[in-house]
C-alpha cells in the first residue's frame, strides 16, 4: 500500500503564494509520474500539474505561468509552487501518483480571497 500525504495548504490573498508538498511512502514500485489536481466545490476533479519519470511536465492552461511542480525523487516527493494566486484557484487540491497503480491523497484545502 501506498500512502501519499499533503501538506502546504491553506489560506492567502489574490496575488500571493504557497508551496504544496506530497511525500510518498510504502511499496512504490517504479513511479511512472506524479501530480496535482484539484477540486472546486460543485466541479469535477482537474488536472493541475503532472511531472513524469523523465521529467517532462504538464500543466492546465489556466495556470501555465503561474505554477511550477517539481519532485525529489530521493524522498518521493513532488510539490507545487503557486505564484500570483487568484480566487478561482481555490479548491482542494489531491497528490496523485502512479507506478503502475493509481493513488491519491486526502486533499489539502487553498483558499484565495480576493
Amino acid at each position: 500500500q501506498v500512502q501519499l500525504v499533503e501538506s502546504g495548504g491553506g489560506l492567502v490573498q489574490a496575488g500571493g503564494s504557497l508551496t504544496l508538498s506530497c511525500a510518498a511512502s510504502g511499496r512504490i514500485f517504479s513511479i511512472t509520474a506524479m501530480g496535482w489536481y484539484r477540486q472546486a466545490p460543485g466541479k469535477q476533479r482537474e488536472l493541475v500539474a503532472a511531472i513524469s519519470i523523465v521529467g517532462r511536465t504538464n500543466y492546465a492552461e489556466s495556470v501555465k505561468g503561474r505554477f511550477t511542480i517539481s519532485r525529489d525523487d530521493a524522498k518521493n516527493t513532488v510539490s507545487l509552487r503557486m505564484n500570483s494566486l487568484k480566487p478561482e484557484d481555490t479548491a482542494v487540491y489531491y497528490c496523485n501518483l502512479h507506478d503502475g497503480y493509481e493513488y491519491w491523497g486526502q486533499g489539502t484545502q487553498v483558499t484565495v480571497s480576493s
